[in-house]
């Protein structure tokens, strides 16, 4: 079965021919190595491409590595990276005229000096490049220094909702339910049985996840990493601070773990793509407040992995999701804080901050969103737009529920729409 991923694929398209190396990131297996090997190479096909002047070469493939002379097993044993030299002269042998052709490299990563290969192939006006790189050696943050601004990334996340929805066999109440409980890595949605689902998301951690970072950055205590990952786990979309699992450390583990060793660790997170963080901002003072932060999974169920499938909470779960979908829709994503003053029983005033679950901003839109499972009652619904109402730009305001409620605007102009409207349909923000 297989799983379109039109989104991302028009974006290659789109990118064609620009002069910059596509770097296609993301969790690992989110789904690049099929977008372009697969996807992409279907297109170019379509297009009219000749085959031998589409170049696929993976450098973790046996074969392909045969055909330029290198032996995977002898590159494994010896703990060397492919050599550039014989690579390029497989290339340059397969250039047979001045037409356009384009470079498929999987794992680049695995090649010595793979950023001078690919910066040499941005010279020549017949090759267009495009990459995907293991996030133990690749990672997007590396784009810019490596590329020096002829980088241009694509960055990819699991499978959306509408696109999970595009195989799930049921409908799109059950539908969330499951990819709120199991996530949307592709290898995981296409098994059937739940225990193969949470076999392969274990799997991935252990074989792949952890130890991507440890190989990448030397990191010592195995222990205190994984640990430190679990506690995210169990408090994603809390506010928290390297300051704050420093004490939980040392009350829960009995851990002497340093504030700087959490931030370096809660940063290799990030640059995995395994976490993203989102900073609080303050919507009056239109400034940003540095601590404490919010993490969010890249996949829920990766995070529900991580702590045996316990603590599942449909209320934070649907936020991550929501958040995930503005990020993949290209929004930047804050929390929102409203400081009000208010006068108590005591005739005394107390200062409050009032949070808003996403400030999302993409060119000269805006949006103030909550996130709110259920508004049973018109008291719930108060406090959910009590935030709106001390705001004072005309910015469009919206509360996303998992209520089945029509779409429609209250007396003071906030819009309530339901998760699985906003989720299948991207227009749904601009009613």
């Amino acid at each position: 079965m297989e799983i379109k991923r039109d989104y991302y694929l028009n974006k290659l398209i789109g990118r064609k021919g620009n002069g910059l190396v596509k770097v296609i990131t993301g969790v690992r297996r989110c789904g690049k190595s099929y977008l372009l090997n697969t996807l992409f190479y279907r297109h170019l096909l379509g297009c009219e491409v000749p085959e031998d002047h589409i170049i696929k070469f993976a450098f973790d493939s046996a074969d392909d590595l045969h055909q330029m002379g290198e032996s995977l097993i002898d590159l494994q044993k010896k703990r060397k990276k492919v050599d550039p030299e014989k690579f390029m002269a497989f290339i340059r042998s397969k250039f047979a005229d001045k037409d356009m052709y384009y470079l498929l490299l999987d794992e680049v990563q695995m090649m010595d000096s793979f950023e001078a290969v690919l910066n040499g192939y941005l010279r020549k006006e017949n090759v267009d490049v495009f990459v995907t790189g293991s996030n133990a050696k690749f990672l997007s943050s590396d784009i810019i220094t490596e590329f020096a601004g002829r980088g241009d990334e694509i960055h990819m996340y699991p499978l959306s909702f509408s696109e999970f929805m595009t195989v799930y066999p049921e409908d799109r109440f059950q539908g969330l339910s499951q990819y709120m409980l199991y996530g949307g890595i592709p290898l995981v949605v296409l098994r059937k049985d739940p225990k193969d689902k949470i076999s392969m998301l274990e799997n991935l951690f252990s074989e792949i996840y952890i130890r991507d970072i440890i190989a990448r950055h030397g990191v010592r205590n195995q222990g205190e990493l994984e640990d430190l990952l679990n506690i995210v786990s169990s408090s994603v979309g809390s506010l928290t601070n390297p300051e704050k699992l420093k004490n939980t450390f040392r009350s829960v583990k009995k851990s002497k773990i340093t504030s700087p060793t959490i931030k370096k660790y809660l940063d290799y997170f990030e640059d995995s793509f395994l976490l993203e963080s989102a900073n609080r901002y303050d919507i009056k003072g239109k400034a940003y407040i540095e601590t404490p932060k919010k993490y969010y999974f890249s996949d829920l169920g990766l995070r529900n992995a991580r702590i045996n499938f316990r603590q599942f909470e449909p209320t934070h779960a649907m936020e991550n999701v929501i958040y995930n979908e503005l990020r993949m829709r290209g929004y930047s994503v804050d929390i929102g804080v409203v400081p009000t003053s208010e006068t108590n029983t005591d005739g005394k005033t107390v200062r409050k901050q009032l949070e808003v679950d996403f400030v999302c901003n993409l060119g000269s839109r805006r949006y103030y969103i909550q996130s709110a499972y259920s508004l049973p009652d018109e008291n719930k619904r108060q406090q959910e737009t009590r935030p709106f109402t001390r705001i004072d730009d005309s910015f469009k305001k919206i509360i996303i529920t998992n209520d089945i409620v029509p779409a429609q605007y209250d007396d003071y102009g906030i819009l309530t729409i339901n998760v699985y409207d906003f989720l299948l349909d991207p227009t749904e923000l601009e009613r």
